[in-house]
């Protein structure tokens, strides 16, 4: 049996606000609950939900550790009753609803999945939070199908190479949105077949061109604002919309008689809040679809750089301004960021 200490390191949250909210502090280290497992953190994941958490914007739910972090990966130290399937010293990646920036974080067993052969820890950490959101928005609300188009928008974001890589591996015909030659660049290595700068060109024109009257079956739109009413004028008939964050906005004026007479399905999701079960589903065709395709190479990881947990506040600096790929903290690491 693993030892494990009364206390532990983490981040907490001093007071909504910027990045310098973010402070190590003593805490107690959590015990594994029913359905539970404790996890020894190697690396926990960033994503911006953390920084809607830390301004106060998007509180954990009930029962949640109010840390941030909502995926981390590292080694199973003990099992709490009815914990199934995970043994003590297993490798192991979650989705958490809470508490993955600390040493030790407890997970829901059903939301946990090995660590793909050949991933690093701080790549492993990267996957949870970003391949439930994909697969969840992109394969089922979204219900894309091999041979259909795809656009996401922020293609070079943790989301966006992620979704690229995935819609890619299943037969889409991808299209991406990125703000420079660099990140458009990257959608296209990673298997857009156009990557559109977004500061240079209007997205929209340009799928029309490509396109013409077919249209877009699916987008995958994190940005909203004036980006609504351009995805249902290029949706294709039958297509389908799905939103997971607005950071342009939410409140637009849209002219819905496309909606109407392309048939469109306007849809979003939000994954934290979800039942464990059913985000049990979501990993369990993550497994089945996903991480062979992980292993086999077709999938990777793209890393923009990794930090401290006590450097969580320049993370999430790093993370609101121009990166590529995912940021993790490494509980284990001291020093400067890589």
């Amino acid at each position: 049996m693993t030892d494990i200490p009364e206390s532990m390191t983490a981040i907490r949250i001093a007071r909504p606000g910027g990045p310098e909210a973010l402070r190590p502090a003593q805490v107690p280290a959590p015990r594994p609950s029913r359905g539970q497992v404790l996890i020894e953190v190697a690396a926990a994941g960033v994503n911006y939900p953390d920084v809607l958490q830390r301004r106060g914007l998007y509180p954990p739910p009930k029962g949640a550790p109010d840390i941030p972090g909502l995926e981390v990966a590292g080694t199973v130290v003990a099992a709490g009753p009815g914990a199934r399937r995970w043994r003590e010293g297993d490798e192991v990646c979650a989705l958490v609803p809470g508490g993955g920036y600390a040493q030790y974080c407890a997970a829901p067993a059903a939301n946990c999945l090995p660590v793909p052969r050949g991933l690093s820890m701080r790549e492993a950490a990267c996957l949870p939070e970003t391949f439930f959101t994909v697969w969840t928005n992109v394969f089922e609300r979204g219900g894309l199908k091999a041979g259909q188009t795809f656009l996401v928008h922020g293609g070079a974001g943790g989301i966006g190479t992620a979704a690229i890589q995935m819609a890619r591996a299943l037969g889409a015909r991808v299209f991406a949105t990125a703000g420079s030659e660099e990140n458009c660049r990257l959608c296209e290595e990673l298997g857009a077949e156009r990557a559109i700068n977004y500061r240079k060109e209007d997205f929209a024109e340009v799928l029309r061109g490509i396109l013409g009257k077919k249209g877009v079956d699916v987008i995958l739109d994190s940005i909203g604002g004036d980006y609504i009413g351009k995805n249902i004028a290029i949706a294709a008939r039958d297509g389908r919309i799905v939103n997971i964050n607005y950071m342009k906005g939410s409140r637009v004026e849209v002219d819905f008689l496309p909606v109407m007479l392309k048939r469109l399905t306007l849809t979003g999701s939000t994954l934290r809040a979800r039942p464990v079960a059913e985000k049990a589903a979501i990993a369990w065709s993550l497994e089945s679809v996903i991480w062979p395709r992980i292993e086999a190479g077709d999938i990777r990881v793209i890393m923009d750089s990794t930090f401290p947990l006590a450097g969580a506040a320049r993370a999430h600096a790093r993370l609101e301004g121009p990166h590529r790929g995912k940021i993790a903290l490494l509980p284990g690491q001291t020093g400067a960021s890589s």
